[in-house]
């Protein structure tokens, strides 16, 4: 029994099939449990989850939307590659929304937002101390999600949220090459991003917010060269 097949699926009510379906292998996708290139089957996923094609047909299409999945010319359908050639746009906006939306924080936020950016902190540092590679990239997540909604613009926070969401299949790479065993220094960084925040020093928040997301990119390019190397030796 594979650990996907071991996934206890929850009972379900009536017409939210889509969306457990949806959510699940979205996880699993993100995740890597799913890897990049992996076969998709609707009669199996019909078995797995105990429910017609039609639910699991649809919840293809939302993520086949969301470019998580892709349909070849012979009509079988895949988990999507990562588009290593073009990771230089998506790094160069994820910088940018890393700088923008702790800068619009340390302008706007609210008493209530500290507590909040504070809670998911907490969280974050009990994943790196747990060493639990997946709690810590949903953690480190919500963490900037909610340094976003502190700055209260409602256009960023969507496409951050989006860029670090397309951001998890690589984290767990970048994690992986960390043995998922990731330093406290990424804690004391948080750290450092929140006292800053707090302050209202915006050009700080600036400058700490880019060299944060800059030496990931950077950790993370690190990778995929070392990575190529190692497939040219082989």
């Amino acid at each position: 029994m594979t650990n996907i097949d071991a996934i206890v699926i929850p009972e379900r009510k009536r017409g939210s099939g889509v969306k457990m379906v949806y959510d699940l292998l979205r996880d699993e996708i993100l995740d890597l449990v799913l890897p990049p290139g992996s076969p998709i089957d609707e009669v199996q996923l019909a078995e797995r989850f105990k429910m017609s094609r039609t639910p699991i047909r649809e919840a293809l299409v939302r993520l086949s939307g969301e470019g998580l999945i892709d349909t070849l010319p012979n009509r079988s359908t895949m988990v999507s590659n990562i588009d290593f050639l073009n990771m230089h746009t998506f790094f160069d906006a994820l910088v940018l929304m890393y700088r923008v939306t702790t800068r619009l924080a340390a302008q706007y936020h609210r008493a209530e937002d500290l507590r909040a950016i504070r809670a998911h902190q907490a969280e974050f540092a009990a994943a790196v101390q747990a060493q639990d590679a997946l709690a810590m990239i949903a953690t480190n997540a919500a963490f900037h999600s909610a340094i976003a909604e502190a700055g209260r613009n409602p256009y960023f926070i969507g496409l951050f949220n989006r860029l670090l969401d397309e951001g998890r299949r690589i984290l767990r790479l970048y994690y992986q090459s960390y043995e998922d065993r990731l330093p406290q220094r990424f804690v004391d960084e948080h750290e450092e991003l929140i006292a800053v925040i707090a302050e209202r020093d915006v050009e700080a928040a600036d400058r700490l917010a880019r060299a944060h997301a800059e030496q990931i990119v950077e950790q993370i390019r690190k990778l995929f060269v070392r990575e190529e190397r190692l497939d040219i030796a082989l």
